[in-house]
């Protein structure tokens, strides 16, 4: 008999493992797989071409409807007193203090984001009970000639803090677009802090919603010793850059980790539970590729999927070293921020190097200087219209 067809009949029969990976792995990556996630946003499943455009209108539609029920909230809620003057007198040195950076947009404005955020926050703060999760600011930083409409409805509920008219006028000069919103940035850590002198400070940016546990996995992070040799923690990071292949090096480790577990628990699992009469073991050969086989399931289906597990119960939320991108929510423990404004204030920011990566940086470099992200996500980004950037006419979720 020839060499490769005794080969073939030794191995590719259904009692020889090689036979049995190989279906295993073309059942599970050729049909299984793309059969459930080709609608998963995250997943490399995910069809672009097909659902990516009615998926983005959905969502900016039900924006749009979340947007103008905000709207009618926040106007209706002038009647009422208890809405009304329940956080608009801030204490002073506040556990937890709030700062929502918010500047009107020029596209977008119908989906009013700032009026989203706020309703979210006293909602989520009106359900902490008699003592207060935290106390909230928001930080107007419009400076051209037509004012933030949102911001100023929200007057009569919150205290509102603005730009003195000389620094508004000096803040008009001719600068690139990040560095204008670096300096903005700056004005509101510095301004809540001289305000009320906090013990935490969480700065938001105006279309960052926060998630229904959001206050209570803050709660959790302040507690854990980490959070007093941080210079900040993030609070987000976009999802579509969550994947385990990442030059990020303790995602590798995680998705070595994951691949290594699942392994070893399926080969354990075989000799009591074995419908398929698979003759797999637990040997170097067979935990290599089950290693192998959970890592490419678990980064083609997505990442960002597994990680709204540790939703369960806060402690179960990673702590993680800082990534570059982004900004929109951002928890500076102890008097954090003021040390960030000050790194801020000696750096001038353009494209390529907006405000996020100054600080990752400058938290890379500087000694004693640590960052660190929560994982997963605490906020929502809902902007889909930027107050600061160009915006195509019809947004896509990618």
């Amino acid at each position: 008999m020839p060499r490769w067809k005794a080969f073939f009949s030794r191995h590719l029969r259904w009692s020889s493992t090689v036979s049995q990976a190989l279906v295993l792995s073309i059942v599970t990556f050729c049909v299984i797989l793309p059969l459930c996630c080709h609608r998963l946003l995250y997943s490399y499943f995910f069809i672009k071409s097909m659902y990516l455009d009615s998926m983005s209108e959905e969502v900016l539609q039900e924006s749009l409807h979340q947007g103008q029920d905000a709207l009618h909230f926040w106007r209706s809620a002038s009647t009422a007193v208890a809405v009304s003057s329940r956080f608009s007198d801030i204490p002073q040195h506040p556990e937890l203090l709030v700062t929502v950076v918010t500047a009107r947009r020029n596209e977008g404005q119908d989906f009013h984001y700032l009026l989203q955020v706020m309703r979210q926050l006293s909602g989520l703060l009106g359900s902490c009970g008699e003592v207060r999760c935290a106390e909230v600011l928001v930080c107007d930083v419009e400076g051209g000639p037509q004012e933030n409409r949102d911001a100023r409805l929200l007057e009569n509920h919150f205290q509102v803090i603005r730009r003195p008219p000389e620094e508004k006028q000096k803040n008009k000069e001719r600068i690139n677009t990040f560095e204008r919103e670096k300096r903005d940035y700056v004005f509101c850590l510095r301004k809540a802090w001289e305000l009320v002198k906090p013990k935490n400070i969480i700065v938001l940016e105006d279309d960052a919603l926060p998630k229904q546990d959001f206050f209570k996995v803050i709660k959790d992070l302040l507690s854990r010793r980490f959070a007093l040799q941080t210079l900040y923690i993030k609070l987000y990071h976009p999802e579509r850059l969550q994947r385990y292949w990442n030059p990020e090096p303790y995602r590798i480790l995680e998705w070595v980790g994951l691949g290594l577990v699942g392994a070893t628990a399926l080969l354990l699992t075989f000799p009591y539970w074995n419908p398929c009469s698979f003759t797999f073991m637990l040997s170097a050969g067979h935990l290599l590729f089950f290693t192998l086989y959970f890592m490419a399931a678990a980064e083609l289906l997505g990442r960002h999927y597994l990680l709204e597990i540790r939703r369960l119960s806060p402690q179960l939320y990673a702590v993680s070293p800082a990534t570059e991108c982004c900004t929109p929510a951002m928890l500076f423990p102890g008097n954090a921020s003021l040390r960030v404004a000050d790194y801020l204030d000696v750096s001038f920011c353009m494209k390529g190097n907006a405000k996020d990566m100054v600080l990752y940086h400058m938290a890379r470099t500087t000694s004693g200087e640590r960052s660190h992200s929560v994982e997963p996500n605490l906020i929502t980004h809902i902007g889909a219209y930027s107050s600061v950037r160009l915006n195509p006419s019809r947004p896509k979720l990618l």
